[in-house]
């Protein structure tokens, strides 16, 4: 029977070292287990290769932080969760992982637990991934479909220093704050566009089939038709004869508009002129201002270097723009310079928020102070969509009540003017 050497962590995170008997790397993985060891290496003592890499836990939060991003024993997942899908699964984890159980039989038990196809599938190749020994972080590593960056290194950061709860409590509280946004995003928006659909369904209604059969009867009756009617009887000829190619020419162009803009020089350029734009501005940058600070926080708080953390914060932001910048703010800081001052330089942070973060450098709480400024610009974001909401609210009732208002006018006035010199 095979002889298998062994480095794990317990419960606690103390790291424990020996040696056992078993049929096969399975079974000792599973005999592992129901110690409550989380394997960090198994090797077969007859020299065979090692069932993954060694890893030691007073290795460097960096060197933690990279684990390989594919996985040959791995198992494809043919469909790919969604993030709705995936914080549940995430809050599962933890809540299993906090009642005692390691992460491996957590997701054991979630690949028969669970009832959304694709998460079954994806937890039954993240179980046989680690039934052959590969640690959590490598087991995700090899879905970048599902998993980003920032999730893998928090969780490889997690593992090397035995704080995976904390890690992953962490990171559903960050994908929590992510989806409430959108959310609320797409709440302040939702009843402006009702409103544009519904005025457009009205003023289209009565361009296409009121007017044409109006103007028919105010023309039988003779007579001068208002300078109003005569507008709106021309804007209705011209969509009548013209509105079809004018659709399909918007069409066209709006399609290679997007095609354009999924190129890298067309999304850089598509986001510079989003940040010339008063209203697309002020989301972007405190949208970007608050992703930004709340992930380099929890990054930083999990035991990741700057340099990574700086890095993978960088690609949580939606706007290539602010992208470039902060990217040139990272390679400011690996020269030398100071967080506070590189990150002035892009000209997206204002200067209290710099002052703030400049003060946590110089005492050395920079996260504390990164998540009290995230917490500053969540409040700024709420006060300011707010503020929009109301604002794009009443300016959309006004535009469209006023096209209503010329639209009756138009019409009434024509039968007025038709009616005089009927009489007369």
């Amino acid at each position: 029977m095979p002889t298998f050497t062994y480095r794990a962590r317990d419960a606690a995170g103390a790291t424990s070292s020996g040696s056992m008997d078993a049929p096969s790397r399975r079974d000792a993985l599973r005999r592992l287990q129901t110690r409550n060891l989380q394997p960090i290496s198994l090797e077969e003592s007859s020299g065979a290769k090692p069932a993954r890499a060694k890893s030691t836990a007073g290795a460097s939060s960096s060197n933690a932080a990279k684990p390989a991003l594919t996985s040959s024993s791995a198992s494809k997942v043919p469909a790919d969760p969604t993030s709705k899908e995936c914080l549940p699964f995430l809050e599962a984890i933890s809540d299993l992982v906090r009642g005692g159980l390691s992460a491996g039989e957590a997701i054991r038990l979630l690949s028969v637990r669970v009832q959304q196809p694709r998460l079954r599938t994806l937890c039954t190749a993240l179980w046989a991934a680690l039934s052959e020994g590969q640690t959590l972080s490598v087991a995700l590593a090899a879905h970048p479909q599902v998993f980003d960056g920032q999730t893998i290194n928090l969780v490889a950061a997690g593992e090397a220093t035995g704080n995976l709860r904390d890690v992953l409590d962490r990171l559903i509280a960050h994908f929590t704050e992510q989806q409430e946004l959108r959310a609320k995003l797409i709440g302040a928006l939702a009843y402006p566009v009702f409103v544009c659909l519904l005025a457009g369904g009205v003023i289209l209604f009565f361009l296409f089939f009121l007017l044409p059969r109006l103007r028919g009867l105010l023309t039988s009756l003779g007579g001068e038709l208002p300078f109003a009617t005569k507008i709106l009887v021309n804007l209705s000829e011209f969509t009548l004869h013209y509105g079809a190619f004018a659709l399909i020419a918007g069409v066209i162009a709006f399609i290679s508009f997007w095609q354009w803009r999924r190129t890298a020089a067309g999304r850089l350029a598509a986001d510079e002129l989003a940040l010339r734009m008063p209203i697309v501005k002020g989301y972007a940058v405190r949208s970007s201002v608050l992703n930004f600070a709340h992930t380099l926080a929890v990054l930083l708080e999990n035991g990741i270097t700057t340099a990574e953390a700086l890095r993978l914060a960088e690609k949580t932001i939606a706007n290539e723009a602010v992208r470039a910048r902060l990217r040139e703010s990272t390679d400011r800081v690996l020269e030398g310079e100071s967080l506070s001052l590189a990150l002035g330089r892009t000209g997206i942070f204002a200067p209290l928020l710099l002052d703030r973060l400049a003060v946590s450098e110089q005492t050395g709480n920079l996260a504390p102070g990164l998540r009290d400024i995230a917490r500053t610009c969540r409040n700024d974001l709420d006060r300011w969509l707010n503020t929009f909401t109301k604002s794009i609210s009443a300016g959309v009732l006004v535009v469209a009540f006023s096209f209503v208002a010329f639209i009756a006018y138009a019409i009434v006035s024509a039968v007025f003017q038709v009616s005089a010199s009927f009489r007369f």
